[in-house]
């Protein structure tokens, strides 16, 4: 169930070029992609040089009949952004999360910009320090005002847009998805020259409406047609004439394999297959890499939600049954990560609930897309054996994680990971099961119909695309072998940033 693990965010971005409201299709659109960012959310829209802007924490709200003529008001305006969010960088107090909440502006020398970010930025040490000199006392939120005080600081130079943003690719590393706005009104968006999170683009029917999204349900629930995948170094204009793309930077394609595992919505859309597809072959992968399990084996169950495509990918290779035994209780939603130990377990205990009858007396086989830190998978076994399960092996669809990430998934320390410290063999003795089976590496890259070289595994291989996330990897890595305490997340520690 990715263990409550959290991504940067989720965008959404259009323009109306009938200039008519643009509100309505983007509260859709980040509710379509609220599994992106439970922690806050925001919308900002533009209208004659002003930023509308309304920003909150939670989840996006829904919105009463009587209460639509008030948010129109609030947020008028032909073109607009917004943003769902988890904190991966910056400080996760009430505060904090209220000031890190996107999208973001910034100001300076009559020009004024306004962006929506999805990833995360590795060199912010380097960056504060930079954006200090020209805004002093600079106030760090999150990586966004690093993009969009980045951003405005090459515009206040004399670049123009296309150049401010090509400068941003060439000095921030890291992973950057962004949609924005201009004083002028200008709608635009970029990513990163490797690509690592995703962003689209798409249409209405009648090609009065264009936007851009992380993930193809933002556009399938404004009925819009998706027209491509921004591409890594990519920069992306809208104008009456529709999209104007043009590439400012090169490098490798790095696209993030844990989007495929357990972010994206198992209806979205990535190149030329829905990511339930994908799942569903990592299902079938795990039968044929473990075939003595397989035999063993009286039926298959899975972890809701995530779990369930790669079960039913188990179930057709395998032909044992998928007991159905695993459902999720809907409106339990405490997220374990902020409880006490005590707390955290009786969370986890009551978030699935398991059908004791069908699983008694049985060698069950359960499917989760990955095993992090270990709490949640080692409760649920508990609650297997309790119920009386012969035999409990885990299939589990991501591959063994064994590094930081440092490109928008918090889990930027090697002291969380259970894989960094220990083999398949010994995780299966900490959490209690019989086996733990991991997808290969080589079987998760097939069935994403991507080539090794255009995912980032750097999670899951220590191969990270990126050279400073490189060097603050080794570097950690050596001192956590040697015992160090990690008190932080590594790219955010002054200590090691100035170091490597």
């Amino acid at each position: 169930m990715g263990e409550h693990l959290k991504i940067a965010c989720g965008v959404f971005g259009a323009i109306n070029l009938k200039k008519q409201s643009v509100f309505p299709y983007i509260y859709w659109g980040l509710r379509a992609q609220n599994h992106r960012g439970h922690q806050s959310h925001g919308f900002l829209t533009f209208l004659n040089g002003e930023f509308y802007i309304h920003r909150s924490l939670d989840l996006v709200p829904k919105i009463r009949a009587s209460a639509i003529h008030e948010w129109f008001g609030r947020l008028p305006g032909h073109v607009g952004i917004g943003n769902v969010r988890y904190t991966t960088s910056g400080k996760t107090d009430e505060k904090s999360l209220i000031e890190g909440t996107q999208p973001v502006t910034a100001s300076k020398s009559g020009l004024k910009l306004a962006i929506s970010f999805n990833g995360n930025v590795v060199n912010t040490v380097q960056l504060k320090k930079e954006i200090s000199e020209d805004f002093p006392g600079f106030s760090y939120g999150s990586d966004a005002d690093l993009i969009c005080h980045k951003l405005l600081i090459n515009l206040t130079k004399g670049k123009n847009l296309e150049e401010a943003v090509k400068t941003c690719m060439e000095e921030i590393e890291g992973a950057f998805s962004v949609t924005g706005i201009t004083k002028d009104g200008r709608f635009f968006a970029f990513k990163d020259p490797y690509g690592i999170r995703p962003l689209c683009a798409g249409h209405s029917a009648d090609k009065d409406i264009y936007a851009f999204s992380s993930e193809t349900v933002g556009l399938d629930i404004n009925g819009f047609y998706r027209d491509f995948e921004v591409e890594p170094g990519e920069f992306v204009t809208v104008s009456e004439n529709g999209f104007s793309r043009v590439k400012l930077a090169k490098d490798r394609k790095a696209f993030c394999a844990f989007e495929f595992a357990y972010f994206a919505r198992p209806d979205s859309f990535f190149d030329d297959k829905h990511v339930y597809e994908i799942r569903e072959e990592f299902g079938r992968n795990l039968v044929r890499e473990n075939p003595e399990v397989v035999k063993d084996a009286d039926m298959v169950i899975s972890m809701p939600e995530t779990g369930d495509d790669a079960a039913f990918g188990v179930h057709e290779e395998s032909g044992l049954r998928w007991e159905r035994a695993t459902r999720r209780h809907r409106y339990v939603t405490e997220r374990a990560f902020i409880l006490l130990e005590r707390e955290r377990y009786a969370t986890i205990d009551k978030k699935i609930n398991i059908l004791a009858s069908k699983v008694k007396g049985k060698k069950v086989i359960v499917v989760d897309d990955s095993i992090v830190r270990g709490d949640t998978t080692r409760v649920t076994i508990e609650k297997l054996r309790r119920m009386g399960a012969k035999k409990v092996y885990m299939f589990v669809t991501f591959p063994r994680i064994i590094g930081p990430c440092f490109y928008g998934i918090d889990m930027a320390t090697y002291g969380q990971l259970i894989g960094a410290k220990h083999a398949p063999d010994e995780i299966a003795k900490i959490i209690g099961a019989d086996a733990v089976c991991y997808q290969s590496i080589d079987g998760l890259v097939r069935a994403t119909g991507f080539r090794k070289d255009e995912l980032c595994l750097g999670c899951i291989t220590g191969e990270y695309p990126t050279p400073l996330a490189q060097r603050i990897a080794d570097e950690m890595r050596k001192r956590f072998l040697e015992g160090y305490e990690e008190t932080g997340r590594l790219y955010e520690i002054s200590e090691i940033f100035d170091k490597c």
